[in-house]
């Protein structure tokens, strides 16, 4: 059964890929995202599941971690080799490291299980609004202006960045989320502003998915680089100035704190 937005669109349905060993649990993803109008596909292991995204083509993956034949960061790191598409991982243990591993290899969201089939569904679906925002053309006037603070270069219209001129390779959502970052530097936003304008999500559940992907930027970028204020957010600071370098001293300790 389509949902009304479904049966409104002239859109070919979304196609997605579950890459989950759990029968119960892929088929109750399967029959939800079915539920919903998209074309799914299905994959018990790691090989078949790189198989099938090679086939399939998807515009979005579900990917659990802990596969056989071989694991789902395995998988991320050839289905994003072959061809980039958005994943979402799930894993079984709610480990930081874990979740910092996936990002690192490609993967664009993260939930840890259990979890409710209703925010699956958002999630995926806000994943899919970032990617088309992102492939949008941008504004004439927005895609010839560069941000550069300090020694950060921010490439709206290649969705490039570079800092001290090395070239840093940011996921889609890391770009996203430096760049909100980046439109207001020294402004602290709030995670739950973050989540809302970066991930399309307005659920705080998911805040711990901003504190992982600003660690993610730290590795990439330097520690100096986004400040974490307790209890409220983070803030990007001019690279080289004072407070980033206070910063950096205690970035990781807040994000653990976070």
């Amino acid at each position: 059964m389509s949902t009304p937005d479904a049966n409104r669109s002239s859109a070919p349905p979304v196609r997605v890929v579950v890459i989950e060993d759990e029968p119960t649990i892929t088929r109750a993803i399967a029959d939800r995202l079915t539920a919903e109008g998209w074309d799914v596909s299905t994959a018990l292991d790691g090989p078949t599941g790189v198989r099938t995204v090679a086939e399939v083509r998807p515009d979005v993956v579900v990917l659990d971690v802990m596969l056989p034949g071989f694991d789902g960061l395995e998988v991320c790191r050839r289905i994003q080799a072959d061809e980039p598409v958005p994943v979402l991982m799930l894993t079984a243990r709610d480990d930081e490291t874990d979740m910092l591993v996936g990002l690192g290899v490609g993967a664009d969201d993260y939930m840890t299980k259990p979890f409710s089939m209703r925010e699956l569904v958002a999630r995926l679906k806000a994943l899919l609004r970032r990617v088309r925002r992102a492939a949008a053309p941008a504004p004439s006037s927005e895609a010839q202006t560069a941000l550069e603070l300090g020694d950060l270069m921010i490439d709206r219209a290649g969705r490039r960045v570079t800092r001290a001129g090395v070239p840093a390779h940011l996921t889609p959502t890391e770009f996203d989320l430096l760049l909100c970052l980046a439109t207001t530097p020294g402004t602290v936003l709030t995670r739950e502003q973050l989540l809302a304008d970066v991930w399309d999500w307005v659920d705080a559940t998911g805040t711990r998915t901003v504190d992982s992907h600003v660690k993610a930027l730290r590795r990439k970028l330097g520690a100096d680089l986004v400040r974490t204020v307790h209890g409220v957010g983070y803030a990007l600071e001019l690279p080289g100035s004072a407070e980033g370098e206070d910063a950096a001293d205690g970035a990781d300790e807040g994000a653990a704190q976070a």
